[in-house]
């Protein structure tokens, strides 16, 4: 393990990585534009009581050759994100790197946002790059996947809230999968899905379902390559250890719950169960839906999507014995379950873009209202069952959060 601090629609029909090119993953709709100054929209602040800090890690894999390429060993870069004894000194992290926020601009889920228009490099996190952290007791540990083509990063609103409220939480990114990724020396690791997608939709529907297998699995040796570095990561001993994700990140962390028992509980944040090209096709079963888990799990979808219209879903709940829950957020689009819910209003208003075109990205919810459903019900699910901390939000509907209904 190499651990270097750097500086640094449509809807998406498929959560487990087969959305690619289909799911309105497009290089940006428009060429980059000189002139007007680039927009740089904000983060949400956490809430909890504790600072953030992070620290960005290089991860090598010298058992695994990287399944994309076929070389060298599967190399990754995560996130650490802690609560953090003090911030003074410390800067706040970058949202993304200049080659991420290049590659991010070119290439990404969100149809009709105009190329070279934002500054994503100079958006600040909440995290402070290099702080100390509070070592008082050992702390939980979460883990966090992104969808098709998202960078790690784009998890950030709910992975520093995460961290404020006393939690350890590592974010993982998926070379080859990810729009870009760069490696502490300079390297460059571009998506091979749009390609390998186009490849496998000429061959035919067998060769478009191995290719999601194929990404999902990669995604999850990845997870389980870091829970076994997770000694080293830590510097001590893991707690319990939590997962969530949204889209395929969601897949990731409920297939990871099934497959590793290290992982106590896991959220999936709008992320189907198989490998179908629609949320509402039946067949093509995960192992986890088509045997469920009997661990804790938590589902939240968007709009249209519960266990009574994803079959997938209904499948895990049908066939498991872990406590659940299944919550729908109404008015919320695929990619409100991103930090995509709070930057993209602010682009499209900055940028004139017309309403329909942000209602197909992050829906109708308001984004203050978005946000505060998705972390009190992520904490609540967390703080249940990795610290045995219930505050009765999971028991039922709350006048608190009137946006979210219990299937």
């Amino acid at each position: 393990m190499d651990d270097h601090t750097t500086a640094p629609s449509r809807r998406h029909v498929l959560a487990a990585g087969a959305a690619l090119l289909a799911l309105g993953a497009t290089p940006g709709a428009a060429a980059a534009q000189e002139g007007p100054r680039r927009l740089r929209p904000r983060l949400p602040a956490p809430t909890g009581p504790h600072p953030v800090g992070t620290r960005t890690l290089h991860l090598v894999d010298r058992g695994r050759r990287d399944p994309w390429t076929g070389g060298a060993a599967r190399e990754l870069m995560v996130d650490v994100r802690y609560p953090a004894r003090t911030v003074c000194g410390h800067r706040r992290a970058p949202y993304l790197t200049r080659a991420e926020a290049a590659g991010f601009d070119r290439l990404n889920n969100f149809a009709g946002l105009p190329s070279g228009r934002v500054d994503w490099a100079g958006i600040r996190t909440f995290a402070h790059t290099g702080a100390p952290r509070d070592r008082r007791t050992p702390l939980p540990v979460i883990l966090y996947s992104p969808g098709v083509l998202d960078p790690r990063r784009l998890g950030t609103t709910l992975t520093d809230e995460l961290a404020s409220h006393g939690y350890v939480v590592i974010a993982i990114d998926h070379p080859y999968d990810v729009s870009t990724v760069e490696f502490p020396d300079g390297r460059v690791a571009r998506s091979r899905l749009p390609e390998e997608f186009a490849a496998a939709q000429q061959e035919g529907p067998d060769a478009v379902t191995a290719l999601l297998r194929k990404t999902a699995g990669v995604r999850v040796a990845d997870t389980r390559f870091v829970l076994d570095a997770l000694p080293r990561l830590l510097g001590e001993p893991a707690a319990q250890v939590g997962m969530f994700g949204q889209s395929a990140g969601g897949f990731t962390a409920l297939q990871a719950l099934h497959d590793d028992p290290r992982i106590a509980a896991a959220a999936d944040l709008d992320g189907v169960l198989a490998y179908v090209q629609d949320d509402h096709d039946e067949g093509q079963l995960s192992t986890v839906a088509a045997e469920g888990v009997d661990r804790p799990y938590l589902l939240m979808g968007g709009a249209g999507n519960d266990r009574t219209n994803v079959p997938s879903w209904r499948s895990l709940v049908e066939r498991g014995t872990g406590w659940h829950r299944d919550l729908t957020l109404r008015g919320a689009a695929h990619a409100t379950y991103t930090d995509a819910t709070s930057l993209l209003p602010q682009i499209a208003a900055h940028l004139d873009l017309p309403r329909e075109t942000l209602t197909e990205w992050v829906g109708t919810i308001p984004a203050d209202r978005a946000v505060a459903a998705q972390r009190a019900y992520l904490t609540a699910f967390f703080d249940r069952w990795l610290r045995g901390r219930d505050d009765g939000l999971l028991n039922g509907p709350s006048p608190r959060h009137p946006e979210i209904t219990f299937v």
